[in-house]
């Protein structure tokens, strides 16, 4: 390729040879494609690309797509994710997860991975039902539930995902349905471009367990779109309020958007490692030291 000419990306770069095989209907579908729109705007080319997964249906990402992928442990796709970014500052790093996965059991990594501010796009399909496991509650699963874990119907209030990363100080958070695809596939591109964590919650049915209100023909009749609210994604108290709306509201689109981001954990790291590197012994004999003992 010729110096200064940019490579032009379609959405077929970014697809592997595997046939998803979530049940038909999932919103994981759309998110999917999303993602494929987002990448090829974007326009780095499928090495320069990280997908870092946990456990349950959202999981299957990484490899469906034609970029390095990592299926880690349930609940640890963070601390993962944030290991690869620091290792290799260059990548573009995308996390898959679910609701379960990011707000169960892998919960008490959210609050540290936004105050570290690596330059992350966490996208956690929130389906608020455990899928993968056959149906039990999850912690966005709404009051009053009933499942195979909750005859009686669930006695807890949902997990907020929204209000949580917010009050955690996340500076860009976004809200998205596969009912809406142009729209979700532009706030996942946005989130990407963002300069430090970015979380985007999609609201991805599960067909098979999910509630009928919950489907994509219940979200695309009754969304609200955060831009025909004439939002200001630059005001966090008023994200806050909308938030706040989460268990009965779908709205869409970007809750706040830091007017000045701070700067990322990683660049940090790397600007930290230059100077060291400069008063001291380079990174390969620090190693060789270490291998000779």
């Amino acid at each position: 390729m010729s110096p200064g000419v940019v490579e032009q990306y379609q959405t077929k770069d970014f697809k592997s040879d595997l046939k998803p095989i979530w049940c038909p209907g999932c919103g994981d579908f759309g998110v999917l494609q999303a993602m494929y729109r987002a990448l090829a705007n974007i326009g780095r080319p499928p090495h320069e690309i990280a997908f870092v997964s946990g456990i349950g249906c959202s999981s299957r990402i990484p490899g469906y797509t034609t970029a390095y992928g990592f299926n880690s442990v349930h609940g640890r796709a963070l601390p993962i994710a944030q290991g690869i970014k620091l290792a290799n500052p260059d990548l573009l790093v995308l996390v898959a997860g679910g609701d379960g996965d990011g707000f169960s059991i892998g919960g008490g990594h959210v609050p540290h991975a936004i105050r570290r501010n690596m330059d992350l796009t966490y996208v956690v399909m929130d389906n608020q039902i455990y899928g993968l496991t056959k149906g039990q509650l999850s912690p966005t699963s709404p009051r009053g539930l009933k499942t195979v874990t909750s005859e009686l119907g669930s006695f807890e209030e949902p997990v907020n995902p929204l209000l949580y990363v917010l009050a955690y100080g996340a500076n860009f958070v976004a809200q998205g349905t596969p009912a809406d695809m142009t729209g979700l596939a532009e706030v996942i591109e946005e989130a990407i471009r963002f300069p430090g964590f970015a979380l985007v919650n999609v609201r991805s049915p599960c067909v098979t367990y999910g509630e009928e209100d919950q489907q994509i023909k219940a979200h695309r009749a009754h969304m609200k779109p955060l831009k025909s609210l004439g939002h200001n994604p630059e005001d966090r108290l008023a994200a806050m309020d909308l938030a706040q709306h989460y268990a009965r509201e779908l709205h869409t689109g970007v809750f706040y958007r830091s007017p000045s981001p701070p700067p990322t954990f990683d660049a940090l790291a790397r600007e930290r490692q230059k100077e060291r590197a400069g008063r001291g012994l380079p990174r390969e004999r620090i190693l060789d030291m270490f291998l000779q003992k």
